[in-house]
């Protein structure tokens, strides 16, 4: 957002940012700039989160900035790491997420927005991680990804983004496409045993899986996308 044009941002969102948020948001794309409000997240069981979603003709219409912009106020106010269109009831091809490699900077840079994304692996290896969705409140579950992709779309200005992703970038940015097909993070799980409350994780940890030998590391949890 350029700068000098966050003070035509909702209340809502400048009463609980802080100086370093609103440095992001001054950084970040001006089609943020207008009305922006929270949005209702759908949970799971609603038919929107396993519906197809349909692909945006136009990534620079202006309804589609507006969406943006309270997808954007939504994903703040939620303290997540990403954000899928159909999870605010909207049935269409648009992901926000955070980029950062390393979870403790996710927030330190704004969101990514991509439209009409697609995504490809870039080699066979897969890893399990454990996954958290706003969709999903208070359950995680390890579920496996690819770890090296590579995916495109565009942005607000209509341009083409491409870019290769490993770790948690890579793991947000498939489970946000996923939304996109109609496809929870459960739906990916072998185990679902490995589904578990919050507040039960501990026993998820101390279960083996194959491809974690009984001596390695306990995951960490990952934040809600």
């Amino acid at each position: 957002m350029a700068a000098g044009n966050w003070e035509v941002l909702s209340a809502p969102l400048a009463a609980q940012a802080g100086p370093e948020q609103l440095a992001l948001c001054r950084a970040a794309d001006p089609a943020y700039i207008g009305d922006m409000a929270l949005l209702k997240i759908a949970r799971m069981g609603h038919p929107v989160l396993v519906r197809p979603a349909a692909a945006i003709e136009d990534p620079t219409a202006d309804p589609v900035r507006r969406l943006v912009g309270h997808m954007v106020e939504t994903l703040f106010d939620a303290e997540g790491i990403g954000l899928a269109a159909p999870q605010v009831y909207q049935s269409v091809r648009l992901i926000l997420f955070f980029d950062a490699d390393e979870r403790e900077a996710t927030h330190s840079r704004p969101p990514t927005v991509l439209i009409n994304p697609e995504i490809e692996p870039q080699s066979d290896a897969v890893e399990h991680g454990l996954e958290g969705c706003l969709s999903i409140p208070g359950l995680r579950g390890l579920v496996p990804r690819h770890t090296h992709i590579g995916y495109r779309g565009f942005g607000l200005d209509g341009r083409l983004l491409e870019r290769e992703a490993r770790g948690l970038h890579a793991r947000v940015v498939q489970h946000e496409v996923d939304h996109l097909a109609g496809v929870l993070y459960p739906m990916r799980m072998t185990d679902l045993r490995q589904l578990a409350f919050e507040s039960e994780l501990r026993h998820v940890a101390a279960t083996p899986r194959p491809d974690q030998p009984d001596d390695q590391p306990d995951d960490q949890p990952e934040d809600e996308a």
